[in-house]
């Protein structure tokens, strides 16, 4: 699964795909998405989706201190449609915001 979401994210997929969807790992294992989400869940305990939310954020947080993107820039870098998702998640999985994050690195 890390390889798999490294290649997405290290290719140009995200900019022609978009958010890579649970569907989208499973089909590349020849699992259904349910399968593959027990799988991961069962040797890390954590779901297919979680998974792509971690390497997501990962990635937010090399571009908002190795960058001056603007939030909405980096949104876009990482597939989201709309800047304000890619901040509710950013909050939820590290309780800041992706500007309050950069500011701390100043």
């Amino acid at each position: 699964m890390e390889s798999l979401l490294n290649d997405y994210f290290n290719s140009d997929k995200l900019v022609e795909n978009g958010l890579p969807s649970v569907q989208y790992f499973a089909n590349q294992r020849y699992v259904s998405s349910n399968y593959l989400s027990d799988m991961l869940r069962t040797l890390t305990g954590q779901s297919t989706q979680q998974h792509i939310h971690n390497k997501l954020i990962e990635k937010a947080k090399e571009a908002l201190t190795l960058t001056n993107l603007s939030v909405s820039e980096i949104a876009y870098q990482l597939g989201f449609e709309h800047p304000q998702s890619f901040s509710k998640l950013f909050k939820s999985k590290t309780n800041v915001s992706p500007l309050e994050y950069r500011a701390s690195f100043n």
